[in-house]
């Protein structure tokens, strides 16, 4: 009898160890299915490099270069274009206002700067220019397009001399680059026309509206 009691106390006992055993074992697999937060996933803090032909262009390349490299205009040269000067005052007044064109004819883009350095006769030098003219940026002429430049020959009220002649010259492009020679224009009257020290010129213009509003408001 007492050996069967202690043969039934051992299964018991046999059977509780073994429930507890699967309980913990179930309890374990759980807890090492949910994330915690050694198991999320972190980002990169950086994205991967792409990889393709996109990827081996470096900034700058391709078509849109630097515009010095690429895109730079060179400045006009006397060669580059034709000049000519035209009477802009009406029929039967004094000649005061002159307004210079010069036109492209070459065969590329070329740009113009300041102002043209225009000598009327024996003066002792170009005539000085109009306060508030001259464009801020050189501007670019194609082939065939104009700029334009007003010259005011007279200020009045002051001595004058006689024209027979007029130069131009495009002035000094900067640097170690020499000006060069002159240009003489053709008149814009017939014989000769009178200047005085008012005289002044404006700086490229390009439109002519631009060019001889200030010196025919003077």
């Amino acid at each position: 009898m007492n050996t069967t009691i202690r043969s039934t106390r051992r299964a018991r006992h046999g059977l509780r160890s073994y429930a507890v055993g699967a309980a913990a074992a179930a309890l374990l697999a759980t807890t090492a299915c949910e994330p915690g937060e050694a198991d999320v996933a972190v980002a990169p803090s950086t994205p991967p490099a792409a990889s393709g032909p996109a990827a081996s262009a470096a900034p700058g390349d391709g078509d849109n270069g630097d515009a010095d490299d690429s895109g730079s205009v060179a400045l006009c040269t006397h060669q580059d274009l034709s000049f000519s000067a035209t009477r802009y005052d009406a029929p039967g007044e004094q000649l005061r206002h002159i307004m210079v064109v010069a036109v492209n004819t070459g065969g590329t883009t070329c740009e113009v700067q300041n102002a043209p350095e225009i000598t009327l006769g024996d003066a002792q030098g170009p005539a000085p220019v109009m306060e508030g003219t001259e464009p801020g940026e050189p501007f670019a002429l194609a082939p065939g397009e104009k700029a334009y430049a007003g010259v005011l020959t007279t200020g009045g009220h002051r001595d004058t001399y006689e024209v027979t002649f007029m130069n131009l010259t495009l002035g000094s492009p900067g640097g170690e680059a020499e000006a060069e020679e002159p240009v003489e224009l053709e008149m814009p009257t017939e014989g000769s026309f009178q200047a005085d020290d008012g005289q002044r010129v404006t700086g490229w213009q390009p439109t002519e509206g631009l060019a001889m509003r200030p010196v025919t408001l003077s």
